[in-house]
């Protein structure tokens, strides 16, 4: 979808000396306006700030674990933080297809991230125990943003977030598993 506007985070991107011929519109029973494609490009970002700071956090959380099931949790984490990586490539390759920017370094996706939950501690459940809040949290906002992409008739990134928020409730069960058994 193309819009014009200035080369900023949060609006699409133009080439200033190029001329981009305008794509043909499809008739949609439900007009969506520039506005909702913003908030719901805005909350994409969010979902990639998220993203980064949940593979953070499972990087981290694989390097200082330390238990009994060490082995299982740590080669667990290592397939987080690296599908975190992957998920946010994805997500951040969706945006740029809506002609959108991202943020041009940590602190402005840092910006763009909703209240998350930090790891306080080095005992091995409650490092596990943030992780899974976080996870969770991230699940339901992948929700809510699947919902505005149907609002914004983008069936793709609708689809992936839904696929992404199973993989991370998955992954929720799965750390919630362990900390039963631990």
């Amino acid at each position: 979808m193309y819009t014009p506007g200035p080369q900023v985070v949060g609006q699409p991107q133009t080439p200033a000396t190029q001329e981009v011929s305008q794509p043909t519109k499809v008739n949609l029973s439900a007009k969506v306006n520039d506005e909702d494609i913003a908030s719901f490009i805005q909350e994409c970002i969010s979902l990639c700030a998220q993203l980064t700071e949940l593979r953070t956090q499972a990087h981290l959380i694989h390097l200082n674990y330390e238990a009994p099931n060490f082995f299982g949790v740590h080669e667990f984490l290592k397939k987080q933080y690296e599908a975190h990586q992957e998920q946010f490539d994805n997500l951040g390759e969706f945006i740029r297809s809506m002609d959108y920017l991202m943020p041009m370094c940590s602190k402005g996706l840092a910006d763009s991230c909703p209240a998350f939950k930090d790891v306080t501690s080095y005992k091995a459940n409650d490092m596990l125990v943030t992780y899974y809040k976080n996870l969770e949290d991230f699940a339901m906002h992948c929700k809510k943003v699947e919902a505005l992409a149907a609002k914004a008739h983008a069936i793709d990134i609708q689809n992936y977030i839904a696929e992404l928020a199973g993989e991370i409730f998955k992954a929720a069960w799965m750390v919630k598993a362990t900390l039963r058994n631990g």
